[in-house]
């Protein structure tokens, strides 16, 4: 009776598991692009998206922040950019591959990895609230959860193996 709830969150972690690897994958796309795209090309971009959505609104205070986060992204912001994204990248890519493995090695690094950038968003949320930061924070907790969970089946399968001995 108690299987079927099990099976159900284990389908649930990977499939949580896959959408933090896409995630991952996403940022470290994200963060090469940025390596070989000028700023200067990335605020004419701003600028256009910006106008396309915008238009008609070039007294919103939306405009406004855009423009001015255009004119403030330089070399240095990029960089900035593109290293945020590749270590976040490459820490999601790596642990949710060696989860989705098995490695009984990834699970309390990745609850760290999760804490830290819970605490991360949590200040950025404080900030400047974004209902997108809000629901990426929501979905890290939700994955610390079924992490800990998944973690703590792991471990007690090891140690009901070890009970058994060898050659039984």
């Amino acid at each position: 009776m108690t299987a079927a709830p099990h099976r159900t969150l284990d389908r649930v972690f990977a499939v949580s598991l896959v959408l933090k690897g896409l995630d991952g994958a996403a940022e470290l796309i994200g963060g090469l692009a940025l390596l070989f795209i000028s700023p200067a090309r990335l605020r004419e971009w701003l600028g256009d998206v910006v106008s396309f959505v915008l238009v008609g609104h070039e007294h919103s205070p939306v405009f406004h922040w855009a423009a001015h986060l255009g004119d403030a992204w330089g070399t240095g912001t990029t960089l900035f950019a593109a290293a945020y994204l590749l270590l976040h990248g490459i820490v999601k890519v790596v642990l949710v591959w060696a989860l989705l493995r098995g490695q009984l090695w990834a699970y309390p690094w990745m609850l760290a990895a999760l804490a830290m950038f819970i605490v991360l968003q949590c200040c950025e949320l404080i900030v400047h609230f974004s209902g997108w930061m809000l629901a990426l924070t929501l979905f890290d907790v939700f994955i610390v959860i079924l992490t800990a969970r998944e973690w703590q089946l792991h471990r007690r399968r090891g140690a009901d193996a070890a009970d058994v001995g060898p050659g039984v």
